[in-house]
């Protein structure tokens, strides 16, 4: 009886305290920031605006979650240190290379303007957190790259109307209470795509538990990282923002359903080592073993080892040592991840000097130490050539999703585009040999350069970020104050929802398929 009395006591004394300090948080706007239940800082309070000390990255563990045992996702484990920093979730995949680049150029970013306050998680979202049966994205990706027609094949029926809707069906039918779950489990305070077939299902995902937790969700921020010419599954008008490298993009976003004033152009997130002013090219050429006053050729394979460029090293030496002879230029060849093409072309004997790479970690070097870019029409590789000023012939493209940056650079003068490899050899020979036309292409590379880019998408998302999340503690707040309401049974909540989202999706499927155009607002948020 007694413990009885006590418990009641204190639960009075308890009640008491919350009233007064809610009351206190209503009269004073800015003690409300940091006042909460039990007169203690919360973790997820907006405490976490005053950036924290230094703290190691947080590291990526596998959490199972006990309502699906069968499915494991890798979240992160937060230390208590860890809960007042800021916490964004990267979604990416590895189908390429350049994805995972923009991801790293942001963390780098996020780090070099704002040192301790952010707590970064970047996922393969496809591989980790939407599983089976689209867990092998990434090795797919590379087989299809390797073969035009059959990538085609897949960038059109993602992107034609009523195919691509029952892509988005069957995303949705197998992933969505899987991504569901880790975005509860991993609670950020923001989440940035830089991945084209991520945003429907996350922004649907977000949607729902809007509806269901009746609650605002964080914020969420695509930055495209194609160049001259982008899917449409890159541009859904739920996002809050959307970063786009070109103005192409940007009227391609316009197209799609994107508001004006949800629309960012700063350029493509660049990898850090790109920002700076790189060192003399003779102290480079010296650290990386090149002759110092030699016109040299860049021949870049991609990071997957996609291109096909051992016919086209082959033209190159071949044909520089005809015009300026075998003294007259020199060629460096990056193969990438493609170590039998690396071994078979260190069997060879050159006509000039030839420097063979595989994978190579320090491209910005490279790139400074060089005169000329051969390569395919990446837009990462595109964006981070005009920063060093080197003229670009591109080699190859990817059907539909690469074609774009072809137009852009042979348009903004800054290279040339050649498919067979005697022509680029041409090309190329062509430059080594005049370095007054060299000159005038690099002069017009570099005016395409954009080196601060991620510091401005950066910067720009922490104050989105920031925004968002005051008006998520101010709603926190007003919730505290509002009398306890009777909320519907889940079941009922989630049905209303599938069936609401089953006609908006019909809806949808027979408009585009008759050519209307449809594009949802995002929702109004608290």
């Amino acid at each position: 009886m007694s413990t009885a009395l006590s418990s009641s006591k204190h639960a009075i004394e308890d009640d008491s305290e919350r009233e007064s300090l809610v009351a206190q948080a209503a009269d004073d706007p800015e003690t409300a920031e940091t006042t909460v239940l039990q007169g203690k800082p919360s973790p997820r309070s907006v405490n976490r605006f005053a950036p924290p000390p230094d703290a190691p990255h947080t590291d990526i563990s596998a959490l199972s979650l006990s309502s699906s045992p069968a499915v494991s996702f890798e979240v992160p484990i937060v230390d208590e240190e860890e809960k007042g920093r800021f916490r964004i979730l990267v979604l990416m995949s590895d189908t390429g290379g350049g994805h995972r680049a923009s991801a790293q150029a942001l963390e780098a970013a996020f780090q070099k303007l704002y040192p301790g306050a952010t707590d970064i998680c970047t996922v393969d979202f496809w591989k980790s957190v939407a599983g089976f049966p689209f867990h092998n994205f990434p090795q797919q990706y590379s087989y299809c790259a390797k073969r035009p027609f059959l990538w085609r094949f897949l960038y059109m029926w993602a992107k034609f109307r009523p195919t691509r809707a029952l892509t988005e069906f069957a995303f949705s039918l197998f992933c969505h209470s899987k991504v569901r779950r880790y975005f509860e489990a991993a609670e950020a305070d923001l989440i940035i795509s830089v991945h084209p077939l991520v945003n429907t299902l996350s922004l649907s995902v977000l949607a729902y538990m809007r509806d269901l937790y009746g609650r605002p969700t964080p914020p969420y921020v695509t930055v495209v990282t194609d160049l001259g010419g982008a899917h449409p599954t890159w541009f859904d008008g739920r996002a809050d923002l959307t970063f786009v490298p070109s103005e192409p993009l940007q009227e391609m976003a316009l197209e799609n359903g994107v508001q004006e004033d949800r629309i960012r152009m700063l350029g493509l997130p660049i990898r850090s080592s790109f920002w700076e002013e790189s060192r003399s090219i003779d102290e480079l050429r010296k650290e990386l073993g090149m002759a110092l006053h030699v016109p040299t050729v860049l021949l870049v394979g991609g990071g997957d080892g996609v291109g096909g460029i051992g016919a086209i090293a082959d033209a190159i030496a071949v044909k520089i040592a005809e015009e300026v002879g075998t003294s007259g230029g020199q060629l460096v060849v990056v193969c990438g991840k493609n170590k039998k093409l690396l071994e078979q072309m260190r069997a060879r004997s050159w006509p000039v000097a030839v420097i063979l790479k595989g994978f190579v970690n320090n491209m910005s070097e490279w790139m400074a130490a060089c005169d000329i870019l051969c390569s395919k029409a990446g837009p990462g590789t595109i964006a981070e050539a005009w920063i060093r000023g080197l003229p670009i012939i591109l080699t190859g493209f990817l059907p539909g999703q690469e074609e774009g940056n072809v137009q852009l650079v042979t348009e903004s003068g800054s290279g040339e585009f050649h498919a067979s490899p005697a022509a680029i050899a041409a090309c190329a020979a062509r430059w080594v040999s005049d370095p007054e036309l060299r000159g005038a292409v690099a002069g017009r590379a570099t005016s395409m350069g954009r080196p601060s880019s991620s510091i401005e998408i950066a910067r720009d998302v922490w104050q989105l970020g920031q925004t968002r999340l005051r008006e998520r503690e101010a709603f926190r707040l007003r919730m505290l104050q509002t009398p306890v309401q009777h909320v519907p049974n889940g079941y009922i909540a989630m049905t209303r929802y599938y069936l609401g989202s089953a006609v908006r999706s019909v809806q949808r499927v027979f408009m585009g398929m008759f050519g209307y155009h449809d594009a949802q607002a995002a929702r109004p948020r608290e």
